[in-house]
């Protein structure tokens, strides 16, 4: 079962992401290096047969901590603000480090991204976020992703990587969310306390049960316990991508997941990621525009293209980067709607033209799309 469900799982996957607990690569005051070095090795082998890999990274916090004075006995979740924040400046700097010198031995780049739960909400900043790391993949570079702890405040941040693990699975359409942790999955009790506990290798749907199996976090490194794991497989199975609870504390990890030697909870998606994304289109964005479309892009949608800027013959209303907007058939009947790449003023500049034509028409290079694919939902079309 653990097998089968797993592998196929990643498998079909092509793009994953894969969240690193603080327990996994802290040890000390100081980086697990071979563990990384194992990890990238994984990452390398996923990227030959096609995979994208996105890495949500805890750590920043634990890596700085001896640095402004944070004892290790004191718990996560009551360290002041500002002194976890300092804490992770100082951290970050040594986690991304960590993180390039392992990358590099297998001729991958890394980047750094750090994000707000602000701009993952914000649709313009989510956009401006996403595009970046559709780049950053394009380009087959490997994403480190973490909270910007330095920025975030106590009422508006995410808390744990689990959360945002999902987040960016959301924002980029991963199919599967991996958490390593430092237990094989969702037990019916915690196996440390209970030796009768029985290991659940698959989740069809969250209940309330599975809530109960769930303890609390451990004191020590972590923020997240395995409630906010079952939290973020719930968020994750909903929004149409699979999310699993995996042993990541010995090396090569995500190799033993992908081929199915490793012992992990699957939780099974809902929903498809590209239809729970429509569905969150449709029903939670009203347009501030419309996009007049000539007869070759009405049939270039039906086909499932994006929108280009040269079957857009008319742009009405007041709009900016990231807004929502109607799609409009020669006739006049909407076809659908979807986030504009551009402001109205920017689509007026643009409408008729090429693609290649953008920079000549701006001054500076955009998207080769108005309104791409995976931002639009169609009518009946």
């Amino acid at each position: 079962m653990i097998r089968s469900d797993t592998q196929a799982t990643l498998s079909a996957a092509r793009r994953v992401v894969v969240k690193v607990g603080s327990a996994l690569i802290v040890a000390g005051d100081a980086p697990r290096r071979p563990w990384l070095a194992a990890l990238a090795q994984d990452v390398a082998a996923l990227r030959k047969k096609g995979k994208e890999v996105l890495i949500v990274s805890s750590g920043a916090v634990a890596l700085g901590r001896a640095a402004v004075g944070i004892s290790t006995g004191i718990a996560p979740d009551t360290i002041p603000l500002a002194q976890k924040q300092a804490a992770s400046a100082v951290g970050q700097f040594h986690l991304f480090a960590a993180y390039s010198e392992a990358f590099l031995a297998h001729n991958l780049t890394a980047a750094q991204v750090l994000l707000t739960m602000a701009e993952t909400e914000n649709r313009q900043s989510h956009l401006n976020a996403r595009a970046a790391l559709e780049v950053l993949l394009a380009r087959s570079i490997t994403p480190i992703i973490n909270e910007n702890d330095v920025v975030s405040t106590g009422e508006i941040r995410f808390g744990d990587n689990d959360r945002l693990a999902v987040r960016v699975a959301q924002m980029v359409g991963a199919e599967a969310v991996v958490l390593l942790s430092t237990v094989g999955g969702l037990y019916t009790a915690d196996p440390g306390r209970d030796s009768a506990a029985r290991h659940i290798p698959r989740v069809e749907a969250i209940g309330p049960e599975h809530v109960e199996m769930a303890g609390e976090a451990v004191p020590g490194l972590s923020t997240g316990g395995m409630k906010s794991k079952v939290a973020a497989a719930l968020s994750a199975t909903r929004a149409g991508a699979a999310l699993m609870i995996a042993d990541g504390r010995d090396s090569h990890c995500v190799s033993r997941l992908h081929t199915g030697a490793l012992r992990a909870t699957l939780f099974v998606p809902q929903n498809n990621p590209l239809d729970a994304r429509k569905r969150w289109l449709q029903a939670h964005l009203h347009p501030r525009g419309t996009l007049t479309v000539d007869a070759g892009a009405v049939s270039a949608l039906a086909k499932g293209g994006s929108l280009l800027p040269i079957g857009v013959t008319k742009v009405q209303g007041h709009f900016r980067r990231g807004d929502a907007v109607a799609i409009a058939a020669p006739d006049g009947a909407r076809l659908g709607m979807g986030l504009t790449a551009y402001s109205d003023a920017e689509a007026r500049a643009l409408a008729g033209r090429r693609s290649a034509e953008i920079p000549e028409a701006l001054g500076y290079a955009g998207p080769d799309t108005l309104i791409h694919r995976n931002d639009m939902v169609l009518f009946g079309v």
